[in-house]
């Protein structure tokens, strides 16, 4: 079984789409896998001295705020160490899992004009990323 897996910034239309829908009526937990920039890589050139590590820093210190006045809250954030099961070309550098009341909670602050200027640093220090949305085992099976 060959299975393709691609890191991006942004998701694609129908991504956007589908973050557009409902979804499970209740919370999710969005399981965050990131790649670094070796260096960051600003639009206008600025500080192409930190690592990538350190402009997705700044973009997280920007974010905590909005993720909290949204009713989210950080769960885990780690450095991947090991892959110990499975294969994979190349393994994400760290993992991040963030609660989110609910999908439309979730779109609404990745659309706010505050979200978009801290997103700024997310994609000077990103290579790439996973992100995918998780609901509890309690929840429906039809509900997304």
């Amino acid at each position: 079984m060959t299975i393709r897996i691609e890191n991006r910034l942004h998701p694609d239309d129908a991504q956007i789409a589908a973050l557009k829908e409902p979804g499970y009526e209740g919370p999710i937990a969005m399981l965050n896998l990131l790649k670094f920039r070796e260096r960051a890589a600003y639009p206008d050139g600025r500080d192409a001295e930190l690592s990538g590590r350190e402009a997705f820093q700044r973009y997280g210190m920007a974010f905590a705020p909005l993720l909290e006045a949204a009713g989210g809250r950080l769960i885990y954030g780690g450095r991947v160490s090991l892959l110990a099961l499975g294969a994979a070309e190349e393994l994400w550098d760290a993992v991040v899992v963030v609660a989110y009341p609910s999908r439309p909670a979730f779109f609404r602050l990745t659309q706010s004009p505050e979200y978009q200027a801290a997103a700024v640093h997310r994609d000077a220090g990103l290579a790439g990323q996973l992100l995918v949305e998780t609901v509890g085992f309690g929840a429906h099976p039809a509900a997304g």
